[in-house]
């Protein structure tokens, strides 16, 4: 009699176990899947995106490719601040207004944006080389994607003071096809300032405020800096 008890409470423990096996099983994998739909990144899309955030002051962790609560966090800050859909996840518009594309997603702009920032870009830099064209582009866009400045590209480049080209109305003058290629490749996520929010020609700067920022890079005649 005794045998048979045992053997029934053994055939009883052998079930709970296996049960609270599949239970924790099928939990694992749901959150597993939540987390996936929650990111909607690969491993490297989410560095790039933490690196992008934290570069602009929107995330303070660690750039390590995990998708967790100070990246949703940063997500939903950098959304908020930038007139998108707070949901704190990354999908085509929140892609675009980080200048980044998605596996498998394209982003665009309004024409109207597009020629103003080719026209910043001609005005502030048609004398300088290619790429310093493009880090022109690439700073405005930058400000776009910081708190600390405007939202829009238009708000960016119209904010008072901030361009010598609206200043002196150089802003008004027709862009050639090298400024829209510019402006177009910056849109397209190329940066060749490495986050840069801030550009000055040496040979001409007068401001001490200016030099005391963290110089980056040195592209044609500009001095690109943090």
């Amino acid at each position: 009699m005794k045998k048979r008890i045992f053997a029934s409470l053994s055939l009883v423990f052998v079930f709970l176990f296996a049960f609270a096996g599949m239970g924790f099983t099928y939990f694992s994998f749901m959150d597993k899947n939540i987390s996936q739909t929650e990111g909607a990144l690969t491993t490297s899309e989410t560095r790039t995106a933490q690196t992008k955030l934290k570069r602009w002051g929107y995330y303070t962790g660690s750039v390590d490719g995990i998708y967790g609560t100070l990246t949703k966090q940063a997500v939903r800050y950098f959304q908020s601040k930038n007139g998108l859909a707070v949901d704190s996840i990354i999908g085509p518009k929140t892609a675009a207004a980080l200048g980044m594309t998605l596996s498998g997603s394209s982003s665009s702009i309004s024409s109207s944006d597009l020629n103003l920032l080719a026209r910043c870009v001609y005005a502030e830099a048609r004398g300088e080389p290619y790429t310093g064209q493009v880090a022109v582009a690439a700073v405005v866009l930058n400000r776009v994607k910081s708190a600390s400045f405007p939202n829009t590209i238009a708000g960016v480049i119209y904010q008072p003071y901030a361009f010598t080209a609206v200043d002196d109305g150089q802003i008004n003058l027709t862009p050639n096809s090298t400024a829209y290629k510019a402006a177009q490749d910056a849109l397209n996520g190329w940066d060749p300032t490495y986050g840069c929010i801030y550009y000055f020609n040496p040979a001409t700067a007068t401001s001490s405020w200016i030099w005391s920022r963290e110089q980056v890079v040195t592209i044609g005649k500009h001095i690109f800096a943090r």
